[in-house]
């Protein structure tokens, strides 16, 4: 069966019984980010390509109070977080709207988004803190994009991991019932509406991951850049698979490799969504499939867990098509199903893999909010 995903008024209760414990008094604020699914798209954020992803209901939820005692203290109920679990710091000194208002705060976070598993835990933190922030300040940003664009440099500067911008936009602007197609070089966003009760998503988290992928998401991102400076292009988002072959030889196979998914899956995202709208499953779930295909043979970044599950998936009778999802070397897949035969997409998993998987049956959710406490 599929796990039963956690109501946010259950995880704030949880929050607000932990927030008592530990500072005395109740929170007066809550918020929550979601996790993220990336439909079909995958390192291609980062090329200026298209993604299409769609917001989760995992979630991040922070509550909390202001202060006025010049300390922030968080806790994290989360038992896989980095230890500590409980920290105190001073107060930042800075110019930036959401922190030159900040005396202070005591704050709690609990996450239903399973850590490590590529559905953006990180994001979803990112964006409910600047929510958590917004909320006791009074100071909201200008725009969603500023405040996705402020997440991610969080992630570039705090986390020293160059991310696309996908993760933060899609928990910033995320709407129920739609997925979002993002253009990442303009930055312009277009709701999808996925409301169809035939079909559904089913996600499932290997709970595999390797450590290599802390290192080789960097690489893969020079690699891009590389081919697309050979080929004389800003980034890849410009170039032809005609484009590599006249440069082929100037590139090594590998860096030919990465070029070659990227170019192929930014095409072939912006095809899949004019798929979709037209309720062609069938197709769209076969370029899911080439889609891991391709992250597989000439990106690199799937695992043997992956592909086990993806191929597993496929021998279902109902299954339209089934990828990696996320930066890979571990963590999830995302298969599209009809809705009838959800069941035995699980229990035929359960027979075949190897490793003791988790799967959640989700539709689109809701972006970053405030919630009633």
């Amino acid at each position: 069966m599929a796990s039963k995903i956690p109501e946010v008024s259950s995880l704030v209760c949880e929050a607000q019984l932990a927030f008592k414990a530990t500072y005395g008094g109740n929170a007066d604020t809550a918020v929550s980010a979601p996790g993220r699914v990336n439909i079909i798209g995958e390192h291609t954020d980062y090329n200026d390509g298209f993604v299409f992803p769609m917001a989760l209901p995992l979630v991040t939820v922070i509550i909390g109070r202001k202060t006025q005692s010049g300390l922030c203290r968080i806790q994290t109920l989360s038992e896989f977080a980095d230890k500590p679990l409980q920290v105190a710091f001073k107060t930042p000194s800075s110019s930036a709207p959401l922190t030159r208002d900040v005396s202070g705060f005591d704050a709690v976070v609990t996450s239903s988004v399973p850590l490590g598993g590529g559905l953006s835990s990180s994001a979803s933190l990112e964006v409910a803190t600047y929510t958590f922030l917004e909320s006791i300040t009074g100071t909201k940003a200008t725009s969603l994009r500023e405040k996705a664009l402020a997440c991610q440099k969080a992630e570039h500067e705090f986390a020293n991991m160059p991310c696309g911008i996908m993760d933060q936009f899609i928990s910033t602007m995320g709407k129920r019932g739609n997925a979002l197609l993002i253009d990442c070089r303009s930055l312009e966003s277009t709701l999808v509406p996925l409301t169809d009760p035939s079909i559904a998503f089913v996600i499932t988290n290997s709970n595999v991951r390797h450590t290599l992928s802390g290192t080789e998401y960097p690489t893969r991102r020079r690699q891009c850049q590389e081919a697309a400076t050979v080929m004389g292009k800003k980034c890849l988002r410009d170039a032809t698979l005609q484009d590599l072959e006249k440069h082929r030889s100037s590139l090594s196979e590998e860096v030919y490799k990465r070029a070659q998914h990227a170019i192929s899956e930014i095409q072939r995202t912006e095809e899949a969504v004019s798929v979709l709208r037209n309720s062609d499953y069938t197709l769209f779930g076969k370029m899911m499939t080439e889609s891991h295909n391709s992250l597989k043979d000439d990106y690199e970044v799937s695992c043997s867990e992956l592909d086990e599950l993806v191929a597993g998936a496929l021998e279902v009778p109902g299954v339209f098509g089934s990828r990696m999802t996320g930066g890979g070397f571990g963590g999830c897949t995302v298969t599209l199903v009809k809705q009838e035969c959800v069941d035995s997409l699980i229990s035929h998993t359960l027979e075949k893999y190897s490793g003791k998987p988790t799967f959640y049956v989700c539709l689109p959710s809701e972006g970053t909010q405030q919630l009633a406490i």
